[in-house]
């Protein structure tokens, strides 16, 4: 195999991971709190390889009106906060989605059905009139056939951020965790916001313009490779001729 065949195939093949990871970027533009993946290369072109890391830039702010839609305001907390995600393992994950709502069992859950952790692990809410979610993150309720404005406070949503050597990374599941295997710490600067959601990171029209280029980036790799097998090929010809 040419050498100009190797690099394009490499080129080929990993514009064709990094379309899937825009694809899923594209995906979730409407999943409340998502983080987008990156396409990070490990050198000046596609073929030196690459890897997936994730973009945290905030999302937007939106008012929903919907009591257990949350969004956390880190401004004054100085590093970027998360909720506390049971992950499938039983371990601490992290995460910015806020739309909260009950499972079956009457467990505090996610828009993706994963557990949201508070101070005494996961959340049990009893069937309530009335619920609240204050700025700090204690939930509290009141419960059915109980007095009005007797509010009973449940638990707090635990919210964590990032030491200044710690840093980010995404699983597959779609879950953030600290690299190392480390812990996020709690950090009571964080606050949440009662009826409102952060959004997604993704743009629609950078992604939808990024999947134009990534098609264009992997026609150009095709016709490399076909060029160089057609070379190949006559160089053989005029070699078994001479």
């Amino acid at each position: 195999m040419s050498k100009l065949l190797e690099l394009s195939a490499m080129g080929a093949r990993e514009t064709m991971l990094a379309q899937a990871m825009n694809s899923h970027n594209l995906a979730n533009a409407s999943t409340p709190g998502f983080r987008k993946d990156l396409a990070v290369y490990a050198g000046t072109s596609a073929a030196n390889g690459l890897k997936s890391g994730v973009d945290l830039s905030p999302g937007t702010v939106l008012s929903t009106g919907n009591k257990l839609d949350v969004a956390i305001d880190d401004s004054t907390a100085g590093s970027e906060g998360y909720f506390v995600i049971e992950a499938p393992d039983g371990s601490d994950a992290y995460s910015r989605r806020g739309d909260l709502r009950l499972d079956a069992d009457g467990f505090l859950v996610n828009g993706s059905g994963q557990f949201v952790l508070g101070d005494g692990g996961r959340i049990a809410i009893q069937p309530y009139s009335e619920i609240e979610i204050g700025g700090d993150g204690t939930i509290s309720i009141q419960r059915l056939g109980a007095l009005p404005n007797a509010l009973q406070r449940v638990d707090r949503l635990r919210l964590v951020s990032l030491d200044e050597d710690q840093s980010m990374m995404k699983g597959e599941d779609g879950l953030l965790r600290v690299e190392g295997g480390e812990e996020a710490i709690p950090n009571a600067q964080i606050r949440v916001v009662s009826g409102a959601l952060e959004t997604s990171n993704v743009n629609p029209i950078d992604s939808l313009v990024q999947m134009i280029d990534l098609a264009r980036k992997f026609e150009t790799q095709v016709k490399l490779m076909q060029s160089s097998e057609e070379n190949q090929q006559s160089l053989d010809q005029i070699l078994r001729f001479s």
